[in-house]
């Protein structure tokens, strides 16, 4: 039995990402009232969150302990006991009326890069996700099944197939690592984005913050990067600039 008093950090960076989603909902799920655990991610886990509040309900303490970069660090603790939905016919299940509508896309996405072929992700919201079923028409056409479970005024019931492996996304990709370079001297803040861009895959992304606008990167990347990429304004200043990059297909 896990002591909340134990501070000794899970690093799950260790673990390819479906793998540490299992790991934690299960730990969570055996974690007693009033104790946590802390664990180590290489991006923001705000989807697992969502996850685990569809799953176990609204007793999931959430506290970030450290922000950014790849040394994300969570403490997590079961304000109260609940039971824990169980499935069998479905793998992932996110109940989108806990979440902010700003952050739908990136915890659908995210979640949908880490399921199998034939893995079934269960969505329900409050409204219909028209922008979410649209991305899925657009970038997955072919790839993935949309079947309504339930159509009422206030609860909307999708069941999602994964036909076979794809593109993944906010918008078709995967963003898989989101770090802050103000802290770090600018030489150091080159090397992270440097290393963030040559640790994605085709396909995938990561977005990072700054206190200026980083254009001169780009400049750089559109004159020696020999793969192909997308340049995304998040947010333009005045004090942090947010940008996304896509290493493209």
């Amino acid at each position: 039995m896990m002591s909340n008093t134990t501070t000794e950090a899970l690093d799950m960076r260790v673990h390819v990402p479906i793998e540490r989603h299992k790991r934690l909902i299960q730990l969570f799920k055996e974690l007693p009232v009033g104790e946590h655990f802390v664990f180590i991610n290489d991006h923001d886990p705000i989807p697992l969150f969502y996850e685990f509040r569809t799953i176990f309900g609204d007793v999931v303490g959430w506290e970030y302990l450290n922000r950014g970069g790849r040394d994300w660090k969570m403490k997590v603790t079961r304000t109260e006991a609940s039971q824990g939905r169980e499935f069998t016919d479905i793998s992932t299940l996110l109940d989108l009326r806990k979440a902010d509508e700003k952050e739908w896309k990136q915890i659908v996405f995210h979640r949908y890069g880490m399921m199998e072929e034939g893995d079934v992700m269960e969505l329900i919201s409050a409204v219909q996700p028209k922008e979410i079923h649209g991305i899925f028409v657009r970038k997955f056409e072919g790839k993935h099944s949309w079947i309504y479970k339930k159509q009422d005024p206030e609860e909307y019931v999708v069941h999602i197939k994964k036909e076979s492996k794809s593109g993944l996304g906010d918008d078709g990709y995967s963003i898989v690592d989101t770090f802050d370079l103000r802290p770090y001297p600018p030489t150091e803040r080159h090397e992270m984005f440097y290393k963030g861009f040559a640790d994605i895959k085709p396909g995938e992304a990561f977005e990072f913050i700054n206190d200026h606008d980083p254009i001169p990167l780009y400049y750089q990347m559109e004159a020696q990067s020999k793969d192909p990429f997308k340049w995304e304004y998040i947010e333009k200043g005045p004090e942090k600039w947010k940008v996304r990059v896509i290493k493209t297909k």
